[in-house]
């Protein structure tokens, strides 16, 4: 009763605003018949009248004086006075004597002459009173023509007070009308500012504005508190009435975010009244400060279309607010209030400007309860397998146990004495419901069973759908994140393949500090042997060893931080002893070098470090760790799609033979093979060949099959001409010639579609990208460094990656909500079903 009674009042005050737009019959606003003593004897200080001298018998003036008449009981709601004077024949005066004075109209404040109006502008009610109330304000409304006028206005007002800037294709018409009208009773409270220039509109529009329609934006420049920044600005999305204004202005003057604790039944905000729905985001005390910032996000992407209300779950005791996280009240009076679980922020905000899309939610909420009835009755019931492979594997394993004895679960009273107890913790952060997440902590089960009873390694969990408060204060921003702990500071985290053979190695190279530091020459020996350490003896990776003299300090610090970004990635030695010029020379270099043992020291290459920034450093040894002529596969694909280089690539059924590899690797270690990716892929091992080869072809070709694909220009497919041609490397470069040369058709085009996770949460290669803020280039700087040079070693130099994303873009969160975890991303939603991977 009291929402209803509130809505009335607001329906009262509106009629009596606009009032003044009524006319009322029965009353005389037109004072007439008056001398010209009479007026200017009668003339009181402060107030405003308009005047129209005109003498007796004045026939051209009948239509403006039937439109004068019909706005006079409008001004005088205004205390605007509306007089007719009659000019004798014999008068002589400035405003009965000339002729051209009676076809003006005089605005007077007091016995102060405001302005003069020819009686062909004030051609309608509208005019006259936009015209009148205009004049009356000039030193209240400003004025402006250019985008610096208004930017000087800005500047003022910033910290003080907001602004009403108004653009109307011309004065005198109902939408100036209207701003004047709002102007007279609003001018106190903010700054209007008007304008008829449409290239101003322009200017201060991101979108295409219609310049003969009226437009209205509110400045919130109140709120700004460092000069330097600009005014928020929220547009009036309905005509400029000067209802729709009054309705736009009370909006802005409500609370961004309300804090509510009852029940959302009984609440009611200046929203509903004036008939918009109230969104309210379910918030708890662990994670207020995130709920917080999140609501107020909500709140100014539908400033003018909803209300956003904060409703803590602590506070009000209602069981179906442990089950959602947003809910939706409509001002329709009998109608419930909506609980909804949803992704993110764009959800909600789609779900108040698409009213289609609240049914079609309904209906999902509905389908997805009556499946997990389903489910409950039958185990094994037919329905379809969800597209995304992660999705899928959880749906069907979701009811096994998984083996996590070895896991120590880790909360709030326990996350920091913990990191003490080994010299390494390794920690997941994740959530529960999340599917990503889930698929992770089967690999992360496995990843404990190999490394059980492993020295110096304590694996530990937190489940950030329980402790979210603990995971903002580790700024966990995306899920899963596994982190290790060294000594229970420092923390290096994990960005890679989440399979368990990545997660198992990352952790046991961790174990061994990058880089090692090697004491003596038989040390380093045994290191690129792959003898040292004898803890990473089993596991075979390229050792990679920095050999620095006396001379070179500032390149071996930039080593020792490349290895500290690098650790449990890159296994990094490093050797500064008195003979390592002895070291560096059998190789053909000289420090500061880069020796890399491949195959067990087998192949030991010397490379030159010519470059001693850290971010050199770093870039230097993730290509050069790359192979010359690498076999593709799922987990380092990403790590060859960076380099934005075609392919040359060769599909085959099984292992190559000796005559194909040797082939492919003379022009792999060629000249040519700065300009393009070699490689192969084996479909037999890596079985996703076949529907790669699917999508450049209707049907799979005879295999062996040599491509060339750039999937980063054109995405065109080029097929070798092959059996006619025997892979070699002569017929290769032979053909690549041609095909540059515009000489070959491609077999098939890609397709230009952008493909995207269906999700953010979901982006898995940005997840895979090292974030390093404080070495990102700076912005616009695109210079490729030039290629190391090959001292010694067989292996040809390549051209090193450009790093073309900014820092900006690398490692960022990929959700807008945090906190309660912050509960939006809590459905496990089924992602967009997509016929080709």
């Amino acid at each position: 009763m009291s929402t209803q009674k509130g809505r009335w009042d607001s329906s009262l005050v509106f009629l009596l605003f606009c009032a003044s737009s009524i006319p009322r019959s029965g009353s005389v606003g037109l004072q007439q018949e008056l001398s010209p003593q009479h007026y200017f004897s009668g003339l009181e200080a402060g107030k405003a009248s308009l005047a129209f001298f005109t003498p007796t018998v004045s026939p051209g003036a009948q239509p403006f004086l039937e439109q004068i008449e019909s706005s006079a009981e409008a001004l005088q709601d205004y205390g605007i006075s509306v007089v007719k004077v009659n000019c004798p024949k014999e008068d002589v005066s400035r405003y009965c004597g000339k002729e051209n004075a009676l076809r003006k109209a005089f605005l007077f404040r007091g016995n102060r002459l405001i302005r003069e109006f020819p009686t062909d502008a004030l051609f309608d009610v509208n005019s006259i009173i936009a015209n009148v109330l205009f004049a009356l304000l000039f030193n209240e409304v400003k004025y402006v023509e250019t985008l610096a006028d208004l930017e000087n206005i800005e500047n003022v007002l910033k910290g003080k007070s907001s602004m009403v800037f108004a653009y109307v294709p011309a004065t005198g018409t109902a939408e100036h009308r209207a701003v004047m009208e709002a102007a007279f009773v609003y001018g106190t409270t903010h700054q209007f500012v008007l304008t008829t220039e449409a290239a101003l509109l322009k200017a201060t529009s991101h979108d295409d504005p219609e310049v003969s329609s009226a437009w209205l934006l509110f400045c919130h420049c109140q709120q700004v508190t460092d000069p330097a920044q600009p005014c928020r600005r929220t547009a009036l999305g309905q005509p400029l009435t000067l209802l729709n204004i009054h309705r736009h202005l009370k909006l802005m003057g409500a609370p961004l975010v309300t804090e509510v604790a009852e029940d959302p039944e009984k609440v009611s905000t200046v929203h509903l009244q004036l008939g918009l729905p109230l969104v309210f985001i379910l918030s708890q005390k662990e994670t207020y400060e995130a709920d917080r910032r999140t609501a107020e996000f909500v709140a100014w992407q539908l400033l003018g279309k909803a209300g956003v209300a904060l409703l803590s779950r602590d506070l009000v005791d209602l069981n179906v607010l442990h089950r959602s996280n947003v809910a939706l009240k409509t001002p329709e009076e009998g109608m419930p209030i909506q609980y909804l679980v949803l992704e993110d922020t764009d959800e909600v905000i789609t779900l108040v400007e698409d009213k289609n899309k609240l049914k079609q939610m309904q209906e999902d909420e509905q389908q997805e309860e009556e499946e997990e009835e389903d489910e409950d009755e039958k185990e094994n019931n037919n329905q379809d397998i969800q597209d995304d492979q992660v999705l899928e594997a959880v749906s069907r394993d979701k009811k096994r146990e998984l083996p996590l004895e070895q896991v120590l679960v880790l909360t709030e009273e326990n996350f920091h004495s913990s990191l003490s107890e080994a010299a390494r913790t390794v920690v997941l952060f994740y959530a529960s419901w999340e599917a990503v997440s889930l698929a992770v902590l089967r690999s992360y089960s496995e990843v404990a069973a190999h490394l059980k009873g492993t020295p110096g390694v304590l694996l530990c969990r937190v489940n950030c759908w329980d402790w979210p408060g603990l995971c903002s204060q580790e700024n966990v921003t995306q899920f899963p994140t596994l982190r290790i702990y060294k000594e229970g500071q420092q923390s290096v985290t994990f960005h890679g393949m989440w399979g368990t053979e990545e997660l198992s190695s990352f952790i046991l190279l961790s174990r061994v500090s990058c880089p090692l530091k090697l004491a003596t020459m038989e040390e380093a020996e045994g290191y690129l042997r792959g003898e040292f350490p004898s803890e990473l003896s089993s596991h075979h990776h390229t050792s990679l060893l920095g050999v620095f003299s006396a001379a070179t300090s500032e390149a071996r610090k930039a080593f020792e931080e490349a290895g500290n970004i690098l650790s449990g990635h890159v296994r990094m030695g490093m050797y500064f002893e008195d003979d390592a010029l002895a070291l560096s020379q059998k190789y053909s270099v000289s420090p500061p070098a880069l020796l890399l043992a491949w195959s067990g020291g087998r192949s030991v290459e010397g490379i030159a470090l010519s470059k001693h920034s850290v971010q050199d450093v770093v870039q230097m040894i993730r290509y050069e760790l790359l192979e010359a002529f690498p076999e593709i596969t799922v987990p380092n694909l990403p790590q060859y799609l960076q380099l934005r280089k075609p392919f040359l690539i060769l599909f085959s059924a099984g292992g190559l033979s000796q005559m194909e590899s040797k082939e492919m690797l003379k022009l792999a270690k060629g000249r040519a093979q700065q300009a393009f990716v070699v490689c192969w892929l084996n479909l037999k091992k890596t079985p996703v060949g076949h529907g790669i080869l699917r999508k450049y072809f209707s049907t799979t070709p005879s295999l062996p099959v040599l491509l060339w694909v750039n999937l980063h220009a054109g995405g065109q497919v080029f097929k070798f001409p092959s059996p006619e041609q025997s892979i070699t490397e002569v017929n290769i470069l032979s053909w690549l010639e041609k095909l540059q040369a515009g000489l070959e058709i491609p077999s098939s085009t890609l397709s230009e579609e952008d493909w995207k996770p269906p999700l953010p949460a979901y982006d898995f290669l940005q997840m895979m990208e090292p974030s390093l803020p404080e070495l990102s280039p700076h912005p616009g700087d695109t210079s490729v460094p030039p290629p190391p040079k090959n001292a010694g070693g067989d292996r040809a130099t390549r051209e090193e990656p450009s790093q073309e994303s900014p820092a900006g873009e690398v490692g960022s969160p990929g959700r807008d909500l945090r906190g309660t975890a912050p509960r939006l991303a809590a459905r496990d939603k089924q992602g967009k079903r997509h016929s080709e991977l």
